[in-house]
């Protein structure tokens, strides 16, 4: 990356790269409440945005004081990305604003792992990042844990404090700081309220911002250094 603040950009996955999070937490409040554990849109966009499907599930069971079917991340998974293949869309302006940046970055990402892939192959951004795709399966804690950010600078081979990350979600930027990096919240997907930014900047994001073309200039700023 040509920046001497940092060494490594660490992206999350929905709703910074791709514009999912409204597709799946639709989809996740239908097939939840058709199983008899009613949830709204409103209550998955605000509860469990990034968290891991494992980590919503085991809240929703002890929400609701009982147990869902087995396998219920694994269908959640399939059908999601059924529903990609003819709803996802990149974030507006990602593919050039990657290109800007140059490398090195990753992603680290709640999701499962064919869930990060086939998610960057539909809106082509698959070659800006692979084979450098870290999800919280591979981590003992997800997010708001800061373990997945950690593994991804271990595996990249750089300092916590040398990280920038971009993430969306309460839990993301929790688990960004709780590792020791520094934070930037983008709040352009199509699925943040009004307010969101506010709540990021309360957690502690050091910059907050809704256009990710304006990305390069603000990881190049004087006011955004490396903690």
């Amino acid at each position: 990356m040509n920046d001497p603040n940092f060494d490594l950009i660490i992206f999350d996955c929905d709703g910074v790269l791709v514009d999912s999070e409204t597709i799946s937490c639709r989809l996740d409040a239908e097939i939840f409440t058709a199983l008899g554990f009613p949830l709204s849109f409103e209550d998955v966009r605000r509860d469990f945005v990034g968290v891991s499907a494992s980590g919503m599930c085991r809240e929703i069971e002890t929400r609701f004081g009982k147990a869902l079917p087995s396998d219920m991340p694994q269908r959640l998974l399939t059908a999601t990305l059924e529903a990609f293949e003819t709803q996802l869309k990149p974030i507006p302006g990602i593919a050039e604003t990657l290109t800007r940046l140059g490398f090195p970055r990753c992603v680290a990402s709640s999701s499962a792992p064919p869930r990060i892939r086939r998610s960057l192959e539909l809106t082509e951004l698959i070659g800006f990042f692979d084979p450098h795709l870290f999800s919280s399966t591979m981590v003992t804690r997800g997010k708001p844990a800061p373990d997945i950010f950690l593994h991804a600078a271990r595996e990249m081979g750089v300092a916590p404090s040398r990280c920038a990350v971009i993430e969306d979600s309460v839990p993301g930027v929790t688990a960004a700081l709780a590792a020791g990096m520094t934070v930037l919240g983008f709040v352009g997907g199509d699925h943040c309220p009004p307010g969101h930014g506010d709540k990021l900047r309360a957690l502690g994001a050091h910059v907050v911002f809704d256009a990710m073309s304006d990305l390069p200039r603000i990881i190049t700023a004087d006011g955004v250094q490396a903690r």
